[in-house]
């Protein structure tokens, strides 16, 4: 076995090498202490959490618009009993939190649960009890603004409901009974949304996510990239890690053994010769992690079944993201674990429903966390069922480009060197952190550990922050 896939590959890779970057497309928030949001005229709702006061001055909003502002504001899940309706119409300044709650709800009921499962907290508004809170109201930041994922009942159509409120069916989703429906501009789509919470068809209405164009490869590295020790087993079952990506190339060398049948969501799309995809970097990334924990020259079952959510622009959003999980989870050989090296600006309940349906299947998932220096979680990264990733050049030493948000778990090399075409290319980010560590735990499976004793080996050997104990004497 390798001696480790540790942090000191980084030193003997940066030595006389320049550095390029290959970076998935990961949203961006900045964290603020005080969230404002102003509407047309005088409307607004300013939440200073950081002293835990609420101005207000609004004339008229819907409940569903004043519900949106304060999921925005505080990051709160928020639920609403269907049918419930409000207009609110208020004034005042430097409320405490529950004064400024009774002011903006009246008397409808409302509870502030904790998050399950290291999620966000909850946030209830009824007329009659908790329980009858089931719709899910997410704030509109940074989602596309004339679109949504519309999820139905069994056997009602959603073709049939895009005709009746006169949207576009940009895509279809078998699985979940979904599409992503798309709107003549925003003001439609937000008068379409306020009428479906209250369809009984409808099971569900999400804000679709941009999921950013792939940047290009900036340059190459000299020296060379390694050859694998790993040989692929020819026969009996793989074990499949599935990765969500761009297209990944075929270059007609050792590499090509190990990857299964492509899927897309989106179509053929033409992939340069010239350079890396993001998909075939991260493909051989993981490749590289599997060699790390597996002894020289040893056969292993895992394979790599890529699917391609990105269209031929090079854009994806959240919805061809959770198609992309359901193609891989529906897929025979089905995988043991997903690789997410991207994420989207924006929580989707959307993908975290099929996340949880992996998980609940046994699958695991891992993500890359941004490289984009806030604290601000991204998803799926962000996910209590995904491994969050960031990256640093060493131990427990965060890049000062990557994303620090506390809903990370694992810090992991961020810089790696991959072959195509007979050269070398230099790759840095936490995309190649995730599927590094994605590798690692695949290869411990593979070892005969269970997912949970391998993801349990990973974040240790890639902890945020060193163990606690006696500081060293010096």
């Amino acid at each position: 076995m390798a001696s480790a896939f540790n942090f000191g590959i980084l030193a003997a890779m940066n030595q006389g090498l320049r550095k390029g970057r290959i970076v998935a497309g990961l949203g961006l928030f900045t964290l603020v202490l005080s969230v404002s949001f102003v509407a047309p005229a005088a409307d607004s709702l300013d939440w200073r959490k950081d002293k835990d006061s609420v101005d207000a001055d609004i004339s008229s909003w819907s409940l569903l618009k004043t519900l949106e502002q304060i999921s925005e504001a505080t990051g709160w899940q928020v639920y609403v009993e269907p049918g419930t309706q409000r207009k609110v119409s208020t004034k005042f300044k430097d409320r405490p939190r529950d004064r400024a709650l009774d002011l903006l709800l009246g008397n409808l009921g409302r509870v502030l649960l904790p998050g399950t499962n290291g999620g966000p907290p909850r946030f209830l508004v009824f007329r009659n009890t908790q329980k009858d809170a089931t719709r899910l109201i997410r704030g509109k930041r940074k989602a596309i603004p004339n679109e949504l994922i519309v999820r139905m009942k069994k056997g009602k159509n959603v073709d049939d409901l895009a005709k009746e409120i006169g949207a576009k069916v940009l895509g279809k989703s078998e699985a979940m009974n979904a599409g992503r429906l798309q709107f003549k501009d925003e003001a439609a789509a937000d008068k379409a949304r306020e009428a479906l919470l209250d369809n009984e068809d409808v099971t569900g209405v999400d804000q679709n996510f941009a999921v950013t164009t792939q940047p290009t490869l900036e340059g190459m590295g000299t020296g060379s990239a390694g050859s694998l020790n790993l040989r692929p087993l020819k026969d009996g079952d793989p074990l499949v890690v599935a990765l969500i990506d761009t297209a990944v190339q075929w270059q007609g060398n050792e590499y090509d053994s190990f990857l299964l049948p492509a899927l897309s969501v989106t179509g053929e799309v033409n992939t340069p010769t010239d350079k890396p995809t993001h998909g075939t970097s991260m493909f051989e990334v993981i490749l590289k992690g599997i060699d790390a924990f597996t002894p020289d020259g040893s056969t292993t079952p895992i394979k790599i079944r890529p699917v391609n959510v990105f269209g031929p622009n090079g854009e994806s959003t959240s919805f061809e993201v959770a198609e992309g999980i359901l193609l891989a989870l529906n897929s025979e050989p089905r995988p043991s674990f997903v690789n997410l090296s991207l994420g989207s600006y924006g929580h989707s309940s959307f993908v975290s429903d099929v996340i949880q349906q992996g998980t609940d299947a046994g699958v695991g998932f891992a993500a890359a966390a941004g490289n984009t220096p806030t604290a601000e979680p991204m998803y799926p990264a962000a996910d209590p069922n995904v491994i969050g990733v960031t990256a640093g050049p060493a131990q427990y030493t965060l890049a000062p480009w990557a994303n620090s948000s506390p809903s990370n778990d694992a810090l992991a090399p961020a810089t790696w060197k991959i072959p195509f075409n007979g050269k070398t290319w230099i790759i840095e980010g936490t995309s190649p952190a995730a599927a590094g560590l994605t590798g690692g735990v695949m290869a411990l499976m593979a070892s005969g550990q269970t997912r949970a004793q391998a993801v349990a080996a990973m974040l240790n050997t890639f902890a945020l922050f060193p163990p606690p104990g006696p500081t060293p004497s010096r």
